[in-house]
């Protein structure tokens, strides 16, 4: 079991899967949206998994890979509910690779939502969230320290997903913590800043997914200048979308003043994705895309700030330039 502690809700320490950790501690850059382990296959092909056994120790040797060569100094891990969600693996995980991991809570977008979604309403489910965050994932003592991917797909989110957001617009109030959303292929974002929003939540303490696969910069910048983070979290996934076209929607945003609202990371979701298996793995970031940003004039500063204060701001909800 890990030590509970008050400071888990102070904004100078995050909740991590071994425990709370100070933000002070994180001194490299973070993977802002990640899986280690997960179960998203509804094709039975096996392809859309991460399993503790057998991709357990590959993800480990990446992560500790990424610690040594590039001072990786968290994973921000978004598999939740109905995900296939594993906090005794991601402990593992931390643990032996060194890398602090943050676990989350919430609900997927539609067509991934568990039975316990159908039928409940939103006072139900943010509950349900809330007692989560509270308690831990079952008996584990292992406690959330993000609300994610909170999923919607098309420009307005179902029925479903939209008691899901309102839910989780409440746990985050009511908890102190964050939510990072799923929007599918980058669609919806702005329908779901404004549900999580109009329920209390402030911008700043929202991310919304998946805005490299959209690829309209001035919804970008809208995204930005309202409060919100803006997650470009799907880097090196050249079949959604390629990393030139990324490159030239970050440096748009970045030119328009919203580095200060940049997330970074690669959404690794399949095994296939994995280094060991010839995938672009987790360390695509670092090893192909920044030195892309760099060679485009952007500077040290910036990165750090996309990569490693942004994360740590988001998370733990200091609105400032600085950390």
């Amino acid at each position: 079991m890990q030590q509970h502690s008050d400071d888990a809700h102070h904004p100078l320490f995050l909740r991590t899967v071994t425990g709370t950790l100070p933000v002070s501690a994180v001194r490299g850059p973070a993977l802002a949206h990640e899986h280690l382990v997960l179960d998203l296959d509804r094709a039975g092909d096996g392809g859309a998994v991460l399993h503790a056994d057998p991709h357990g120790p590959a993800v480990t040797k990446e992560l500790a890979e990424l610690r040594e060569e590039y001072g990786l100094g968290l994973v921000v891990e978004l598999t939740c509910r109905g995900m296939g969600r594993g906090p005794h693996a991601l402990a593992r995980i931390s643990e032996e690779s060194g890398v602090p991991v943050v676990a989350a809570t919430g609900w997927y977008y539609e067509p991934f939502h568990p039975a316990e979604v159908d039928g409940a309403d939103v006072g139900e489910l943010t509950a349900a969230l809330v007692r989560e965050i509270h308690d831990g994932f079952g008996d584990t003592g292992i406690r959330p320290g993000v609300l994610g991917e909170i999923g919607s797909h098309g420009d307005v989110p179902s029925g479903p997903e939209t008691r899901v957001l309102l839910a989780s617009a409440h746990a985050a109030v009511a908890t102190g913590l964050s939510v990072a959303t799923h929007a599918q292929l980058g669609h919806g974002g702005r329908a779901q800043l404004e549900l999580l929003t109009g329920a209390g939540l402030p911008p700043h303490r929202v991310s919304v997914g998946h805005q490299d696969l959209l690829d309209a910069p001035a919804v970008h910048r809208e995204l930005a200048a309202s409060g919100a983070y803006v997650a470009f979290d799907t880097v090196g996934k050249e079949s959604y979308q390629s990393d030139t076209t990324r490159l030239r929607l970050l440096l748009a945003l970045v030119e328009a003043g919203h580095a200060d609202r940049v997330l970074l990371s690669c959404d690794i979701s399949r095994h296939a994705y994995l280094r060991s298996e010839g995938g672009q793995g987790y360390g695509h970031l670092f090893r192909s895309f920044l030195p892309r940003v760099r060679a485009a004039g952007v500077d040290e500063d910036l990165i750090d700030l996309m990569t490693r204060r942004n994360p740590l701001r988001f998370l733990t909800g200091a609105d400032t330039k600085e950390s």
